[in-house]
């Protein structure tokens, strides 16, 4: 059995959003018991990540090792049509993840005890992000 569903989430600029509770309802409605869970953000200036979820400072150590490796308005960057952090956004996404795979055990994502789904906007503005969620099993 396969279901799918279409998530929105409005996002206010860079930073991390939490995805796991409306990954897990996802799963859950599907009816799904055993198999796995796909993630997909249809954009190329954000990413996904199964992260620590239980302390802040990781994805503020996360953000700022990016903004070392990936800093906006690099002059390098000849790509800047929407700004100083358009073409550091579509870097970022590249070498980050457009998608996950999770298993599912008794109708829930199989997380471990301190992993989280997050989307991470790579953008200064908001912007709202379309999450794809295939549940395929038994």
């Amino acid at each position: 059995m396969i279901s799918q569903h279409e998530l929105q989430v409005d996002t206010s600029g860079r930073g991390t959003y939490d995805l796991s509770h409306d990954v897990q309802a996802a799963v859950e409605q599907s009816g799904i018991s055993s198999g796995m869970c796909h993630v997909f953000v249809r954009h190329t200036s954000a990413s996904l990540m199964l992260c620590e979820n239980a302390d802040p400072a990781v994805m503020r150590d996360l953000e700022t090792f990016m903004s070392r490796q990936v800093p906006d308005g690099d002059p390098m960057f000849t790509h800047t049509d929407e700004g100083p952090d358009d073409m550091p956004a579509h870097v970022r996404s590249i070498l980050t993840q457009s998608d996950l795979n999770i298993p599912v055990r008794e109708g829930r994502c199989a997380l471990g005890t301190w992993q989280g789904i997050y989307l991470w906007e790579h953008r200064h503005h908001a912007h709202r992000r379309t999450i794809i969620v295939t549940v395929q099993g038994e």
